[in-house]
């Protein structure tokens, strides 16, 4: 059975006024007749008296309620609260030291990355293209003998339809030997009669796109958004940024794979940091960190770096 409270009704039976907020409207009381106003202290309703003394009142205690906005509710005036993220520590002296030790430029990347493999001169959908295809010979092969395939390849025109016009055999003698050459003449290939097929022999302004093509994986197509399109849509990671990343602890645990590392980096680096990071260290891996006796002694992170400790 409901109580009188359950009806607005206090002990006494007075009609206790509430205002309801449902679809930002007030709530008319029944009958249509207007609102009492709120009783005073020690007073009665109209025509009422109190036989009674006034008993007591508790003492109003104030709830502090948080509330998660509803879909209908997130807009661009609703701020969320975001729980304080992970970081790693140090991590922007880290940054620091590596700025310093590479300020030379100087490292295989600065003058061979894929920057410097495409033709400046070309149409811009060609540079794109040769942009896209220096990525795509890149993969487990060093800076020096990808920049050699491209020159070879440019010598002889780089354009998506002449790659079509060249055979396999002359394709493979002219790419080797970068790494899994054979397997990346199939995926050039494949790659380019795609390309001219559905992009007019431009390439696809998207990640997702770009990771549809054979032979494309997420390193290649987040660096291809970068130079080829101008548009940072996430870190690009390699062997060599994803060995630093564990070595100094930038990821909240150890990652296995550079797919597991870019998404733990972006969990937490600054996003205006993301278009830097992969030039700083990758030069970084080539010429102090490296893979096998990494050159700790010259490393202005020794003191700092949890691998060095252990070394």
């Amino acid at each position: 059975m409901c109580s009188p409270q359950d009806f607005g009704m206090n002990s006494g039976g007075v009609r206790m006024v509430t205002r309801s907020r449902i679809s930002g409207l007030r709530a008319r009381p029944r009958g249509g007749t207007e609102e009492a106003a709120p009783l005073r202290k020690g007073e009665a309703s109209a025509g009422e008296k109190s036989h009674h003394p006034m008993k007591r009142q508790r003492k109003a205690q104030s709830l502090n309620v948080a509330y998660e906005a509803s879909d209908s509710e997130k807009g661009e005036g609703t701020k969320q609260l975001k729980a304080p993220s992970w970081e790693p520590q140090d991590w922007r002296q880290h940054l620091a030291n590596i700025r310093t030790m590479r300020s030379g430029k100087d490292a295989p990347v600065d003058q061979l990355g894929v920057e410097h493999c495409y033709d400046p001169s070309a149409p811009p959908e060609v540079r794109r293209y040769q942009v896209l295809l220096s990525l795509m010979l890149s993969s487990q092969t060093k800076d020096q003998v990808t920049a050699g395939a491209m020159q070879r390849l440019r010598a002889r025109g780089l354009t998506v339809d002449s790659i079509l016009q060249t055979d396999d055999s002359t394709l493979g003698t002219l790419i080797y030997p970068v790494g899994f050459w054979r397997s990346k003449v199939k995926y050039i290939k494949q790659t380019s009669a795609i390309l001219q097929q559905r992009y007019g022999g431009d390439i696809p302004a998207s990640v997702a796109e770009l990771l549809t093509l054979p032979g494309v994986g997420p390193k290649m197509a987040h660096l291809a958004m970068a130079v080829a399109w101008g548009t940072v849509s996430g870190i690009a990671v390699d062997t060599h940024v994803h060995r630093i990343s564990n070595r100094l602890k930038w990821t909240k645990k150890v990652t296995k794979s550079p797919e597991e590392t870019r998404i733990a980096l972006e969990e937490w680096l600054p996003r205006d940091l993301w278009s830097e990071i992969n030039g700083l260290l990758v030069g970084f891996g080539q010429q102090t960190c490296l893979p096998v006796r990494p050159r700790c002694q010259a490393c202005l992170n020794q003191a700092l770096c949890p691998a060095a400790q252990g070394l």
